[in-house]
């Protein structure tokens, strides 16, 4: 069956889990999807595990369409969502409809997600207004890494963790139909979920979210700069690639590779009238 916005908020509704993890090209999307998994992120992660940025803020409108429509490509019945970049929702609410317009046109993506609570909801509503679903992200918002001093966990004190049930109800107000909270005490996320009509959709988070998200390359020991504490190791899938990888040097050099099955034949009267 195919996932939409819709079928996100009824999953909450029969006290049903979903999943999520992360994409950036057709090949990946595909086997995802075929797995069943419900929803895909198009995520400006992919400025560090893609492209090699130290964080996400240098990632572009252009690098996230490019991305999001090689992702839709593959996707069947997985929802699609995209990230909005840094600064292409922060300056203006006309600002926020014209980029999310562009990934749903240019990009393909199904529903768009940016991150903040508050400050974001006018953006949020605007966006819903021109009909096109949003995903909010709350918590850890790596666009603001600058501004927190670094990856941190969120909401541990009073103060924070008001604020950041006020932004789960903001941003719900301004008719998201998901959040994302990531990095946000496991206790915390609990009250926050029990409070919202709309999905929990977790990273770090604890298990009382409505569903979890993580990034592919993590939980598959693909990314190897650092790994955040929340994330299983589902498989070591970058070790065998690497031991694919040498492999096959080993064999090109030894000249084992390519073997005759690998080869393509011609009639050798033909060979001969070469010479």
């Amino acid at each position: 069956m195919k996932n939409t916005s819709i079928t996100f908020k009824e999953s909450k509704q029969r006290n049903e889990k979903i999943t999520m993890l992360t994409a950036y090209d057709y090949s990946t999307a595909k086997v995802i999807d075929e797995a069943g998994i419900n929803g895909i992120l198009v995520g400006d992660s992919l400025g560090m595990v893609c492209l090699g940025y130290e964080d996400t803020l240098s990632v572009t409108m252009e690098d996230m369409i490019h991305h999001s429509r090689a992702v839709a490509k593959g996707t069947k019945n997985a929802l699609v969502v995209t990230d909005m970049p840094f600064m292409s929702y922060q300056a203006s609410v006309y600002d926020a409809v014209i980029n999310a317009g562009r990934l749903i046109k240019e990009g393909r993506a199904q529903a768009v997600k940016l991150e903040g609570g508050k400050e974001v909801a006018e953006s949020v509503r605007a966006i819903v207004n021109a009909s096109i679903p949003v995903m909010g992200h709350i918590g850890l918002t790596p666009q603001s890494v600058n501004a927190f001093g670094g990856f941190k966990v969120q909401g541990k004190s009073e103060e924070t963790a008001k604020k950041l049930l006020e932004d789960a109800k903001a941003v719900e107000e301004a008719g998201a139909f998901a959040v994302v909270l990531e990095c946000v005490p496991a206790k915390l996320t609990k009250l926050i979920s029990s409070q919202l009509s709309i999905p929990t959709i977790g990273i770090g988070a604890g298990v009382h979210c409505d569903g979890q998200i993580l990034v592919y390359q993590d939980m598959l020991g693909l990314f190897s700069d650092f790994t955040p504490k929340f994330v299983k190791k589902y498989s070591n899938v970058g070790e065998v690639m690497k031991n694919a990888f040498k492999s096959y040097d080993q064999e090109v050099k030894d000249g084992v590779f390519p073997a005759e099955i690998h080869s393509f034949k011609i009639d050798e009267d033909v060979i001969e009238k070469l010479y």
